[in-house]
């Protein structure tokens, strides 16, 4: 993967050091116009500090990951980062342990009941292969990794909780099977639909909006104190995953596609459907029962996961509702 093109200050300066030997200081990021969830450097300059624990860029030293000055430039984007989220996400109250899955529940059906029009129906019943293409591009930064922000969670986590995250990984990464790993379904899927199935390609198309909801796994995923936030987040995709992957591959079927087109969708209404029950009863019930003082964490990842699909979903419908597109600069060719 290359480093995208700059899109401001942030990532000018720090894409001209990441091109330089680590070892040099980065001065303080600049203030953005724009909300940190949105600002496209920023979303993007984060982006790029974390890529540096997956799979890097080409040309980039691979000892610019652990670099002090590039740490200290990461932890001020966080914290911005941080504080948008804050602000933009009332935290839940704790809730007694036994008390989680029910407290899930009722976040997800809140957030249901917000209403808005539905991204999933729209693209079940009228979207275009244009469109269709469009919401693949912006799905590809995170399921070409699918699985991976959440597995910095296993090492941090003992017992029960430990054991669910597991079971929920192994079947995202194909149980030991290349071909059914989550990330080489959805490869298919691109292929199938006219799109460039290497690993970040996409990245430069897709808005600050679109960077957060990756960003957000990533910062609770590399930092132990979000621990809790991060299960809560991984309960929260689960939770709310199968009914809107079945109205995917409708979408994509009626579209045209195939099977092996389909298929990632298709794998996600069975298994979201069981990874559902094993994330909010064993990993978060598990993890709160053994950590009843982060209950609050763990709700509060959860609706940081929710807040910012609903942010993202409503970027990309508005710009189709107006006959545009949802990507930076012109609609990708099949």
């Amino acid at each position: 993967m290359r480093l995208p093109p700059p899109r401001g200050p942030v990532t000018e300066e720090l894409f001209a050091r990441l091109a330089r030997p680590p070892g040099t200081a980065l001065p303080e990021p600049p203030t953005g116009a724009a909300s940190p969830l949105d600002d496209d450097d920023l979303q993007l300059a984060l982006f790029a500090c974390y890529e540096l624990h997956y799979q890097g860029f080409d040309g980039v030293d691979d000892l610019w990951e652990w670099d002090p000055a590039l740490l200290r430039h990461r932890a001020e984007l966080e914290r911005r980062f941080e504080s948008a989220l804050a602000e933009a996400v009332p935290r839940p109250l704790p809730v007694p342990p036994s008390h989680v899955r029910r407290a899930l529940t009722a976040l997800v059906a809140a957030d249901d009941a917000a209403g808005g029009p539905s991204l999933s129906l729209f693209l079940q019943r009228e979207a275009g292969p244009e469109v269709f293409r469009e919401f693949v591009v912006h799905r590809s930064v995170y399921h070409l990794k699918e699985a991976d922000p959440h597995t910095w969670g296993i090492p941090r986590l003992r017992g029960r909780a430990k054991a669910a995250l597991v079971e929920i990984q192994a079947d995202e990464y194909g149980g030991g099977r290349r071909e059914r790993m989550h990330s080489e379904l959805f490869r298919a899927t691109m292929r199938a639909v006219g799109l460039d199935d290497s690993y970040g390609a996409y990245v430069p198309h897709v808005p600050g909006v679109t960077l957060a909801v990756s960003n957000v796994m990533s910062l609770f995923g590399l930092h132990r104190r979000l621990r809790g936030a991060l299960l809560g987040h991984l309960a929260a995709l689960e939770m709310t995953s199968s009914l809107p992957n079945r109205r995917y591959a409708a979408g994509l079927r009626r579209l045209g596609g195939d099977a092996t087109a389909a298929r990632f969708y298709e794998e996600h209404v069975q298994a979201d459907a069981v990874h559902e029950q094993i994330a909010a009863s064993d990993l978060c019930g598990g993890f709160a029962a053994a950590h009843p003082e982060l209950t609050g964490d763990v709700l509060y990842g959860a609706a940081c996961a929710l807040a910012l699909e609903r942010r993202w979903a409503g970027h990309v419908m508005a710009r189709w509702e107006r006959g545009g597109t949802s990507l930076l600069g012109e609609p990708v060719a099949a």
